[in-house]
């Protein structure tokens, strides 16, 4: 799969700041995991799908 670059959202704060999912992004799917468990399971989703989903979340919140 290559190289992985997780980031977080910069509004992500309170407490340790982990009380959030981190996404990760390379050559490939769409990868989410949450950091309170970064060892736990990995969600994979098409890169077509995330956009998707963050344009949905966009236009509700």
């Amino acid at each position: 799969m290559g190289e992985i670059s997780w980031r977080k959202s910069t509004r992500s704060g309170g407490g340790a700041g982990n009380n959030c999912v981190e996404v990760g992004t390379g050559a490939g799917p769409v990868l989410v995991r949450d950091t309170k468990d970064r060892d736990g399971g990995t969600l994979s989703v098409s890169p077509r799908a995330f956009r998707a989903f963050v344009a949905a979340v966009k236009t509700r919140y």
